[in-house]
């Protein structure tokens, strides 16, 4: 065939076609268009919160998909079609900078999100979001309940579960110090109630546990601990003071395996997030050994002699290696 100039147009819009009809029309063709079973209407409150969170540009750090291959992310459900019905325009993003929302809401209360708008790092020490502090009062709401919409009617189920939880969080606060540990400490499984800790308070461990102490709790939980990070002015009930931990040590002993639950889980209602995703098992006792040494002033660490040891494990720790005032290796607890 001869290359002139109109086989030259005729190939060149052929092939455009053909882009076209395989990217746009067929997917638009094979896509379920009707709302999906987590699907349901936005408030008016939650559109203008959507309109605030465009404006800002927050699309181009945050994704709202999850794709099959997201799993490791943690991921609770892989985005459907119908998931997004009536959005325009779509918010899905590219980029993953920070955390997909495709699943947000009711991952923490609504006064986390307002200290976290006013200042990410009051929430999340390392974050690289910018500040929304100059959005007021109402603008921080609206943006809130979007960000609380997202997820559809199972972000309903847990914002249920978080505003349920809160009011006991604080009403437990309100009634004193020593009633709320008594309420945070009961609200946790017995079996890890009574868990001890396995690993030993060494200077090692101290300093990986201050470490990520200072990486995702100060500024909560303040340089001493006493729950006056700089997060503290917006949450209600206000971050846990450690130092009153001291006060409900049954048997006198700090209790490592409530402490451990409640890193790994979070407590709803609460703005004390969940951690497991984020640090797996031994950087939570480490973090634990570190609060309770430095905060409690005692850690139930134990060295089970009748059990199989972990096979990444080192010999039984030599007492100078034990942090003072901490239970010696085999010492009656």
């Amino acid at each position: 065939m001869k290359m002139t100039p109109v086989v030259i147009i005729f190939g060149a819009l052929l092939i455009f076609w053909m882009a076209f009809f395989i990217s746009v029309l067929w997917p638009m063709h094979t896509m379920d268009r009707g709302p999906s079973d987590i699907w349901r209407q936005p408030t008016q409150t939650e559109l203008a919160g959507r309109e605030i969170y465009m404006a800002n540009g927050c699309t181009y750090c945050h994704s709202q998909y999850i794709r099959p291959q997201d799993w490791g992310i943690g991921a609770v459900r892989v985005a459907q079609p119908g998931d997004y019905f009536n959005q325009q325009p779509h918010l899905l993003g590219s980029e993953r900078t920070g955390p997909d929302l495709s699943q947000e809401g009711g991952l923490h209360p609504d006064d986390w999100h307002v200290a976290h708008f006013n200042n990410p790092r009051f929430t999340r020490p390392n974050s690289i979001m910018p500040q929304f502090g100059f959005l007021s009062k109402e603008e921080l709401k609206s943006l809130t309940a979007y960000e609380q919409s997202l997820g559809g009617k199972m972000a309903d189920y847990r914002v249920q579960r978080q505003q349920e939880w809160k009011k006991k969080a604080v009403e437990a606060y309100n009634r004193g110090i020593d009633a709320n540990i008594r309420w945070i400490h009961q609200n946790v499984p017995k079996v890890w109630r009574d868990m001890p800790n396995p690993y030993p308070p060494t200077q090692a461990s101290l300093a990986r546990g201050r470490d990520i102490y200072v990486d995702y709790c100060v500024n909560c939980h303040g340089d001493v601990g006493d729950g006056g990070g700089d997060a503290a002015d917006y949450l209600n009930p206000p971050p846990l003071n450690f130092n009153t931990l001291k006060r409900d040590l049954p048997e006198n002993r700090y209790l490592g395996g409530i402490f451990y639950y409640q890193i790994m889980n979070g407590i709803t209602g609460t703005a004390m997030p969940y951690f497991k995703k984020e640090l797996e098992s031994a950087k939570i006792w480490d973090v634990s050994n570190w609060v309770a040494v430095s905060y409690v002033g005692r850690v139930d660490y134990q060295y089970q002699t009748d059990k199989i040891p972990a096979a990444y494990e080192g010999p039984p720790p030599d007492p100078s290696e034990v942090v003072p005032g901490s239970p010696q290796a085999g010492e009656e607890q």
